[in-house]
């Protein structure tokens, strides 16, 4: 049986390797803000990001391994909430399967969450097709939304309601595994 993967807030001490992760080319191509980020606006993220109640940074592991990062905003029992993600760049096949059922499972039932929203920009399907396969459903589109090297893109928006998780054979096979 496969090891099952744990959530945790993310420490000082995986600041350096979120920014590794963070700064890959594969992970920064799809992101809104494509710049190198450098040390220090790194460590103003986290000061400022951690500071916020409504906010959870978390990392996922897989035998105590770090395997991805999870965000969620505007975190409040029963509330609506944002997420934001990405594997190891180096991780292999699946992970991202399993970071989401472990993520998703965590936002609704131990946070609370009545609905989690994504958003991927047109260009990213793999990111498109991962909400599509975690249960999410296609609610809109913000044409032209985001500019990235002179060429605007538009920002696909999916939701996840808190039933329609539990309803799932994702978080079915999350609970089972975890029995």
């Amino acid at each position: 049986m496969p090891e099952l993967c744990t959530i945790r807030s993310v420490m000082q001490d995986d600041l350096p390797t979120l920014l590794q992760w963070r700064n890959h080319p594969h992970i920064r191509r799809y992101m809104l803000t494509q710049h190198e980020i450098t040390a220090e606006e790194h460590l103003n993220w986290y000061a400022h990001a951690s500071q916020d109640t409504t906010r959870r940074l978390l990392m996922i592991e897989e035998s105590r391994i770090p395997i991805g990062y999870v965000q969620f905003s505007a975190v409040t029992a029963g509330g609506i909430s944002q997420w934001g993600f990405y594997a190891r760049p180096d991780a292999p096949r699946g992970t991202g399967k399993k970071l989401g059922t472990t993520a998703l499972t965590h936002a609704f039932s131990e946070l609370k969450l009545h609905k989690v929203c994504g958003q991927a920009i047109d260009i990213n399907t793999a990111s498109q097709t991962f909400h599509q396969r975690l249960g999410f459903k296609q609610e809109g589109v913000l044409r032209d939304q985001h500019c990235m090297a002179g060429v605007y893109h538009s920002l696909i928006c999916f939701g996840l309601l808190a039933h329609e998780w539990q309803a799932s054979s994702h978080a079915k096979e999350h609970t089972h595994a975890n029995h």
